[in-house]
């Protein structure tokens, strides 16, 4: 059975996945070394699935890797965020509008994300790649991004000969050869990071027009996912609950909604989708839906996500941000006061943070561990 691992994207959220990752590294018996052939990653999730299918040890060794990377983790890794890097941003910006929107030298964005492309290519051996491969360690990796021009959610994997490219409406699987400009491109969330040039077109964050998030696991001939969200939406057991109106929408509150919308909201409809369609299809017998010719088939899934809600997270932990970097999310709301801490959840790369979500996804994965332990189960 070729089980995969769908990790999607949240900037700094992804430290969630990390946690969730140490305790599958506890629960998973010795004798499974490679429990995910598939790994597909998207936005900040995607730094984490390369780091992984990257690693050139087994599975536990390359938890423990990855986690000893976000442990370590400061914004300054991240991005510049110096006063004059913040008004630098700003009024680069603010320059654009003269030139008809568009970043005069290098692609338009409010924060400078250079120590990310030293951080990544300095931990990441993406030429390992193709040795776990051709060993079989690995059937695929994806990493998807998002073209500016064509709006197309484009897979770009790496795997098994016998993989075939695929297009559907609006979304490519594309083989190449993975490089650092995939994860940066992957991970840049809009505005908010550059754009990267690959080939003949910018790209931006893969989860701007990802239409179907775990379609890509499926492509790549995934049985069964185990999929890691950062979004509490699916636990919620209240969604209907009013929050009392302090004030009309800030700017963090409204952009903390247009982030989820991207990095959540099709994920969680996917699975709800995926749910459906295994319920009809074990409705009609295996070998009738072989004689129609019918291509469709149930796949085995299992989600782990935030038993808490991030934001109020976000909310007690923005104190521990530069000066810079709080007068900056305060001056736009991305406060819990200001109603936006969704928002400043995104771009919270303080080590008080990370270490808050990790520690939450390995308690909520624990929490599950029968679960997991009977998904893992051969069958």
């Amino acid at each position: 059975m070729k089980r995969a691992l769908v990790l999607s994207g949240g900037g700094a959220r992804a430290a969630y996945q990390v946690g969730v990752l140490q305790a599958l590294a506890e629960l998973i018996p010795d004798s499974l070394e490679n429990p995910f052939p598939i790994i597909c990653g998207t936005s900040a999730g995607a730094i984490n699935a390369l780091a992984l299918a990257a690693h050139s040890g087994g599975f536990k060794s390359a938890v423990n890797s990855l986690a000893g990377i976000w442990q370590s983790l400061e914004v300054g890794q991240v991005y510049k965020y110096d006063w004059w890097d913040i008004v630098k941003g700003v009024g680069y910006v603010g320059m654009s509008l003269f030139n008809q929107g568009v970043g005069s030298g290098r692609p338009l964005s409010l924060l400078d994300n250079a120590p990310l492309w030293t951080l990544l290519g300095n931990t990441i051996n993406f030429e390992n790649l193709d040795k776990v491969i051709a060993d079989r360690k690995l059937w695929a990796v994806s990493v998807s991004a998002t073209g500016y021009t064509s709006g197309h959610s484009v897979s770009f994997f790496q795997g098994q000969p016998e993989i075939e490219a695929w297009a559907r409406y609006r979304r490519l699987g594309m083989r190449t050869q993975l490089r650092l400009e995939h994860l940066i491109a992957s991970s840049a969330i809009p505005t908010i990071f550059p754009a990267v040039r690959i080939d003949r077109e910018y790209f931006g964050d893969g989860a701007l027009r990802q239409l179907a998030p775990i379609s890509p696991a499926l492509h790549l001939g995934a049985d069964a996912l185990f999929v890691i969200g950062v979004s509490g939406n699916r636990r919620a057991s209240k969604a209907n609950r009013r929050v009392p109106l302090r004030h009309s929408p800030s700017m963090g509150q409204i952009i903390g909604h247009l982030f989820n919308s991207a990095f959540v909201d099709a994920l969680d409809s996917d699975l709800e989708h995926l749910e459906r369609m295994n319920e009809l299809l074990h409705f009609i017998p295996e070998q009738q839906r072989l004689d129609a010719g019918i291509q469709l088939r149930p796949v085995d899934n299992m989600v782990i996500s935030p038993t808490a809600p991030l934001d109020v997270i976000a909310g007690r932990n923005i104190r521990y941000l530069p000066n810079s970097l709080r007068f900056f999310l305060r001056a736009i709301g991305a406060t819990a006061r200001g109603g936006g801490a969704t928002a400043a959840s995104y771009l919270l790369f303080s080590n008080e943070f990370i270490t808050d979500l990790m520690e939450l996804g390995r308690q909520d994965a624990l929490a599950d561990a029968e679960n997991i332990k009977a998904f893992f189960a051969e069958r």
